[in-house]
């Protein structure tokens, strides 16, 4: 897919565009630990939790709000995926998953935890320690081997999660560039489930 997607910007989007790659090679010193531990600790990782952190508490936030919130019996967060439901279902999925990739996107890690918490209308984020209860829990809320393979698919190809379009908006510059990375591996993963799924169920029906 990453080729395919490659040959097709190369004829379109990055069309007469020429590339070229240039490699500058520092000159070799004799590494200092202490610089090297300092300039990770505060150039890589206080950074990037910093992103992480000035991203997800919101995003906690207004998934808390959500699962808490009833409107006529019924949670913002229920209320949101029966919406995605009908849409959901083309590509393989329900809306309770459709609706997890969505909050997930400050960070992919929570889109299951996500999924378990409103199948079990719980107000609270939560993951299963032994598998074989989340395998009854996902069955028992109508999951097929076409709604897990097509999970996988849509987990491979869906769009990047908030901290990759962030740092793509950074080293771009670009509004473009960065709207290009979202919605090209996210329009190519609805199309593959869309055809996975259906030309499984057609297979299934014969």
């Amino acid at each position: 897919m990453t080729l395919m997607v490659s040959k097709i910007l190369s004829k379109t989007l990055l069309k007469g565009l020429p590339s070229s790659f240039a490699l500058e090679l520092p000159p070799y010193r004799r590494p200092q630990v202490g610089k090297v531990i300092v300039r990770s600790i505060f150039d890589r990782t206080l950074f990037v939790l910093g992103r992480a952190v000035a991203v997800a508490a919101p995003a906690g936030l207004v998934i808390w709000i959500m699962a808490n919130i009833s409107i006529n019996d019924l949670t913002l967060l229920s209320h949101c995926s029966n919406f995605l439901d009908p849409f959901a279902r083309l590509i393989g999925l329900d809306g309770v998953i459709l609706m997890a990739f969505i909050l997930g996107f400050p960070a992919n890690e929570i889109v299951v935890p996500i999924i378990i918490m409103s199948y079990m209308s719980t107000g609270s984020i939560l993951e299963f320690e032994n598998i074989m209860e989340l395998k009854q829990l996902l069955v028992d809320n109508g999951w097929t081997w076409i709604t897990a393979i097509s999970m996988m698919l849509f987990s491979l190809m869906h769009f990047p999660c908030s901290t990759t379009c962030w740092t793509i908006k950074k080293e771009t510059n670009s509004m473009k560039w960065t709207a290009v990375s979202f919605f090209i591996p996210t329009i190519c993963g609805l199309l593959i489930c869309f055809l996975f799924s259906n030309i499984s169920r057609l297979l299934i029906s014969l």
